[in-house]
Formats: C-alpha cells, structure tokens, sequence
C-alpha cells in the first residue's frame, strides 16, 4: 500500500485503539447485552427517571460499538480496494481508495473526540477561572491574555461567554477572573486547561527589554443543574460582602452588591460581582459553590480510578501544564502531552482545540509523556 494511504490507516487504528480502550470493549459488550435485556422488561418504566437513564446509557454504548465496527469495516474495505487496484495498476481507483481513507482517517478523529466529550459533566456549560500568578503586572498582563485566549477560543466554538466575576491589576492586566462559558460540551473539552500556564517573553513593561517569565493559574469547573444535590450547611460557609470593581467609570456600583463564598471544610472560595443586586450574586455564588464542589468530587473520583488503573495520579492544581515562549524563539509546548505549536500567536488567538484534544486523549490511554520544559 502506498505511504500515504499506510499513513491515514494507521491513524484510523489509533483511534479505533484508544475508542476501544475508552469504552473497554469486552466490558461494553457485556454492559450493552444487560441494558438490552433491562430493555425488554415490561416493569421498567414504573420508574420512569431509572428507565430514561436506561435508555440514555443504553443508546450512547450502541452508538459507539456500532460507529467503532463501522470505522473498522470500512477499513478493511478500502485498504483491501486500495491493494487490489495497485495490483492491477488501476492509478484512478488507487486514487479513490486513498481519498476514502483519508475521509475515514477524519470521521475517526471526530468520533474518537466525541467520545472522549461523553463524561458525567462533559456536555454541561463551564466555569473557567483565572488568577495571575506573583510578579505584579508581568502576571497581571499574562492573565488577561489567557482571558482573551479563552474568549476567542469559546467564540470559535460558537459558546456564549459571561463574565462573572472580574479585579483589575493596578497598572495592566488582571489580578482575577471568571467566565461562565455556554455550550455544548464546553466542560468537556475544557477540562483539561486546569493548571499552571507559564509565558516567556521580552517584556513590554521593561524598559531593558529584558526577557521576563510568568505564570498564572487557571480552574476549570462545570455548572451544574438542579437535579444534582449537593449537600451544603450553612454553618459551613463565610459570606463576605464588597464593593464590585471593574475597569472604571460609571459602571462600577457604588454599593456592597459583590459576594465572596468560604466553604470553611474545604477552602474552597468563589465570587460574583456581575450583577448589582447583593442577592442576585449571592445567588449565582452558590451555583458556582456547588459547581466547584461537584468538579471537586469527580475529580477525587477520577484521581482513584487512576490510581487502581493505571498507577498515576492525575495532574492536579498547582502543577505547570503548559508553557508559552514567545522569545527568543516562537513555540507553545504541553508539558503533559507533548504537544506542540509553533504558531503561539495563533494559540493566544483560540486555537487549543489540538491540545485539548491530546489532552483529553492521554486521560484514557494512561501514557505518561516525559517532557522537557522549554526556555
């Protein structure tokens, strides 16, 4: 077979590996013959709330067995049409066979991301927070190019972006931010952005021109909705009031309406200053409480299942996920994946879908990747 059309092929085989080993294939079939027997049982819908999620687990799983034997058949196909008419020195229909694999080659790329985007909160919308790191402005600038960053890359998506919560840096920049970001699966392929970014650059702030390093974070979270409890007690928070900032003028409320939210057990805190009633961002903090709380179980949940699965942990807060060098040399590098881009330009202006992707990826197959950071 010709190297192009071996190289869509094998393409197509890493994905259907890493869909076969999301899915757990065997386990799957098995799970896929119980939901089709539950199915048949005329008692099943005395419990319409259990039977509708019977239903929904049932229908996602044969989606996904039957596209994942419908990717492998039809590159059986076509490789064999490929081989026959190089046999035959059939130069046209060689020529379509590697057209079809290549066509292939990109459905089982869209199905492999679809159903890595098929988690209990994946399809839900998305907190992202963002906090600069030390350094005073150098950081405080960082953290509103990662907010742009995020803007364009949810306006990419065709996502809806509010801004929730927000504290300008004193000469640039920002100090915080959050963004509640609305869409299809926007958690689910943001996920992964959690962690320490870190820019290297000539700084524009330093009349040296020397060249600066900085960092900051950034917490992803999904918002969840009414249907999923989470227990608070009331005793467990300290609520705080404050006059909202911004970037001044005569926006900026001049009454105590933003709300700042302790959860004293486990210090995880929350603000909201959008709106100009105290009550309304009270509100909207709560969600964004049970939100954070709930991101935080899955995932505690998920760090275990890794733990007996595979033996490592997952890349948590406080860990540097991603580098972005813009001087001497242009290169952005996941220190997680491997990934790179030489065009940082283009990722600051939105383009994350590849890493995420990569991401997103390495969650299922477990593959640690030893990288070196870059200077």
């Amino acid at each position: 077979m010709r190297a192009e059309a071996q190289a869509y092929a094998d393409s197509i085989k890493q994905a259907l590996d890493l869909l076969r080993r999301f899915l757990d294939w065997d386990r799957a079939l098995r799970r896929l013959d119980e939901l089709n027997n539950r199915v048949e049982d005329p008692k099943l819908w005395d419990n319409p709330k259990a039977a509708q999620a019977v239903m929904t687990e049932r229908r996602r799983l044969d989606e996904a067995i039957a596209a994942t034997r419908s990717i492998e058949t039809d590159l059986a196909e076509t490789s064999e049409l490929i081989e026959m008419a190089e046999a035959e020195g059939d130069e046209e229909m060689a020529s379509e066979g590697v057209a079809a694999l290549k066509a292939l080659a990109d459905k089982a790329e869209r199905d492999k991301v679809a159903a890595l985007l098929s988690g209990e909160a994946d399809n839900n919308d998305t907190y992202v927070e963002i906090n600069s790191g030390a350094g005073g402005t150098e950081s405080q600038d960082w953290a509103s190019m990662l907010q742009r960053m995020y803007q364009r890359w949810a306006e990419k998506h065709g996502y809806k972006v509010e801004l929730i919560d927000f504290n300008a840096g004193e000469q640039a920049g920002i100090k915080n931010a959050t963004m509640l970001i609305k869409g299809a699966q926007a958690y689910g392929w943001a996920k992964t952005e959690s962690g320490v970014h870190r820019l290297v650059r000539i700084s524009p702030y330093d009349s040296a021109a020397r060249r600066h390093t900085s960092f900051a974070s950034v917490w992803v979270y999904p918002q969840i909705d009414d249907d999923i409890e989470i227990d608070i007690k009331e005793s467990d928070l300290k609520i705080d009031t404050y006059r909202a900032s911004g970037a001044g003028g005569q926006h900026v409320n001049t009454t105590d309406s933003a709300v700042r939210i302790t959860h004293v057990p486990t210090g995880v805190i929350v603000a909201c200053q959008n709106e100009r009633s105290q009550h309304k961002n009270r509100a909207t903090a709560m969600k964004m409480l049970k939100a954070r709380l709930y991101e935080r179980e899955l995932a505690i949940r998920e760090a275990a299942a890794a733990d007996v699965e595979a033996g490592k942990s997952d890349i948590g807060w406080g860990h540097q996920i991603r580098s972005y060098v813009l001087q001497p040399y242009q290169l952005v590098k996941d220190l997680r994946t491997g990934k790179t881009s030489t065009a940082p330009a283009d990722v600051l202006d939105g383009d994350l879908d590849p890493f995420m992707a990569a991401a997103l990826s390495q969650r299922v197959t477990g593959d640690a990747v030893e990288v070196e950071d870059v200077d």
